[in-house]
């Protein structure tokens, strides 16, 4: 069975872990932590990052630090994982779901105005596949109504808008290190800081309302309980599994973009009879190949499609069903005009396997499956 996915494994990874376990430090924020925030840095350009247990986490980081509280209202794309909307609930905000664009998937910045009430209080857009949202857009509507832009980057990192680093551009950002995702730790996240004022605050809040970070950087001689917060710090030996990988994060996605193209030329043919649409990937963005997928006529050809290719020992797998639509999404949630795009294309949506071990052999046969289907 060629399977949708298969965790990233560099080869560096056992030696860090017991570099990490020699130590005698493994609770976080030893060695392998700072390595692994100041890469982060260095890649994302941000003013600080902060490695954390979960993306999910990153954005309850990113809730808190913002001050959402009950009665504000925080706007997103219902095109989603449920750990967009999951922060800003616990905090009681109201979740106002706006259309994508049918191109990228991504939140329609067009569409963004006029779900603005005087309880919005953020913007949160989803780079879908790491494929950039239309920044610029967003930036201004932000800026001219006062409002938080966090940047749900978990499937973008080394993706960039009109050269900047995804994560970078709204006031904070947050990345996943999921195993699907191009790196990973199994389970990880990160915090991209691009505020300054927010950094303090950032770093009591990730160690449970304490000032611990000061205390091991020498600054105070004992920490105590300063703010609200939980444990969102991982452990040194996810850090050490991440670091090994973040090494590796220029060649793997050289990789995985050239599996992505592959995937593009060998299924033109089908795009341009019309069977099938390709992504689209807009200019001035630059994206890491996350992630290659297809949309096919209608849901009833993607199941077909999907059962096709499973008696052919290939695992393609559709994506998000519309959080608007879901019964959590109905209870805390409001779709701010038509949905014209959200649930049709979510429908027709499918994900082929694409990850580093991926051979072109594979990618041949795939692509050979589903032009034969048609």
């Amino acid at each position: 069975m060629i399977t949708f996915n298969k965790p990233l494994i560099t080869g560096f990874e056992e030696k860090y872990l017991k570099e990490a376990i020699h130590s005698n430090f493994l609770c976080g924020d030893g060695l392998f932590t700072k390595r692994c925030n100041e890469s982060l840095k260095f890649l994302t350009q941000s003013k600080k990052v902060l490695l954390t247990t979960s993306c999910t986490h990153a954005l309850e980081m990113a809730a808190i630090l913002i001050d959402i509280k009950p009665g504000d209202e925080v706007i997103m794309p219902s095109f989603t994982f449920v750990s967009t909307a999951n922060p800003f609930v616990l905090r009681g905000a109201k979740i106002i779901f706006v259309d994508i664009r049918i191109d990228t998937m991504n939140i329609d910045e067009n569409k963004i105005e006029r779900a603005i009430t005087n309880k919005t209080k953020a913007i949160v857009p989803v780079h879908y596949a790491g494929v950039a949202c239309e920044m610029d857009t967003i930036m201004s509507i932000a800026n001219k109504y006062n409002l938080f832009v966090i940047e749900d980057a978990a499937q973008a990192i080394y993706s960039t808008y009109k050269g900047k680093p995804l994560g970078s551009i709204g006031h904070l950002g947050t990345i996943s290190f999921h195993e699907t995702k191009n790196i990973h730790c199994g389970e990880g996240g990160a915090l991209l800081i691009n505020d300054e004022k927010y950094i303090e605050r950032a770093e009591i809040i990730r160690e449970k309302g304490t000032n611990r970070s000061k205390f091991l950087r020498g600054q105070i001689d004992k920490y105590s309980w300063m703010d609200i917060g939980s444990s969102y710090l991982p452990s040194e030996l996810n850090a050490a599994f991440l670091f090994a990988q973040l090494e590796n994060v220029k060649n793997v996605t050289a990789k995985r973009l050239e599996i992505w193209e592959m995937y593009y030329d060998n299924l033109s043919s089908l795009a341009k009879k019309g069977f099938i649409e390709l992504p689209t990937i807009p200019e001035n963005c630059i994206h890491n190949a996350h992630m290659f997928y297809i949309k096919v006529f209608d849901i009833k050809q993607r199941q077909n499609l999907i059962d096709f290719l499973k008696k052919n020992d290939v695992q393609a797998i559709f994506h998000y069903i519309p959080l608007h639509s879901s019964i959590k999404g109905l209870e805390i949630g409001t779709f701010n005009g038509n949905d014209d795009c959200t649930t049709k294309e979510s429908e027709r949506l499918l994900r082929l396997p694409l990850h580093y071990s991926l051979s072109s052999e594979n990618v041949n046969y795939i692509t050979s499956l589903i032009n034969g289907f048609y």
